[in-house]
């Protein structure tokens, strides 16, 4: 039988309205990038009308919209060349259809006008570390601040993997980040441990195995495996062939305490969450 892990609901206020996490929700990841590592979930023009359309209707509750690859190696992107990616995009997503959009960035000026193109929340990989102005940003705009963590940025964060204890040093990493937070007013944060960012295979694969000690942070978890190469590396093949893969580290996640799967293909996350729900009935 799989238990709840959560005692209290996590509730996050998303654009004036509860949003219950206690209940898992999936997150459908829309790149406004030329290079992002899955050249499926690369989109531009209609064709992200069209993509975040068949999300919503396999069950999305979210759409994350980033214009910066953050893969390992990634080439460098100028502020301006970001916002002129992903600007139009929550323009037309949040004038098209209504759901959460949430801005994946890790400066403070694109998130701040991605919220006011129409962005309700803001999912930094770096937390706060890359651009010490985004913890003022998000109290100032009372937005859900997604949280992850990282070292270093893309193209130096594979270089700096050594950890004196993995779980109990991401703990206290954001232990550190919460509390800033919370004397700055900020009410809704989610937690990412950041799978694939500064991280080897085996820590990835340790920090899902112990998903639960996070929940000792009191806050919603969110978890990022989608098509990784914690995935295609282990099992010695593509982004293109690690649909199954995903679905059982999101089911692994979901057993954990996961409360958000971030996620290229929405109707298996989706399915994911009916199969443990059932379970837990």
């Amino acid at each position: 039988m799989v238990k709840e892990i959560f005692t209290a609901k996590p509730l996050i206020n998303v654009n004036g309205k509860i949003m219950d996490l206690s209940s898992p929700k999936v997150m459908g990841i829309v790149n406004a990038t030329p290079d992002s590592f899955y050249s499926e979930s690369r989109s531009k023009g209609k064709d992200v009308e069209r993509k975040v359309a068949d999300m919503i209707h396999e069950g999305a509750d979210i759409i994350d919209i980033g214009g910066y690859s953050s893969r390992p190696g990634a080439d460098v992107v100028s502020l301006q060349e970001e916002l002129d990616r992903v600007i139009p995009l929550i323009e037309t997503v949040s004038k098209a259809f209504q759901i959460p959009i949430s801005i994946d960035t890790f400066r403070s000026e694109v998130a701040r006008l991605s919220v006011e193109a129409g962005a309700a929340m803001i999912n930094d990989i770096s937390g706060g570390e890359l651009d010490d102005r985004m913890f003022q940003v998000v109290a100032d705009l009372q937005v859900p601040y997604i949280m992850m963590h990282m070292r270093g940025n893309p193209g130096t964060m594979q270089k700096d993997t050594n950890y004196e204890d993995l779980i109990s040093d991401l703990i206290r990493y954001f232990e550190r980040k919460l509390h800033r937070l919370n004397q700055m007013g900020v009410k809704d944060i989610i937690i990412d441990p950041g799978f694939g960012f500064a991280k080897t295979l085996d820590q990835n694969y340790e920090i899902l195995k112990k998903l639960d000690n996070f929940t000792v942070l009191e806050r919603p978890l969110l978890v990022g495996v989608s098509r990784k190469s914690m995935i295609f590396k282990y099992l010695e093949v593509g982004p293109e062939d690690s649909l199954n893969g995903t679905s059982i580290l999101n089911t692994v996640a979901l057993q954990g305490g996961a409360s958000i799967l971030r996620v290229h293909d929405v109707k298996e996350a989706v399915e994911a969450i009916r199969i443990i729900q059932k379970l837990r009935q």
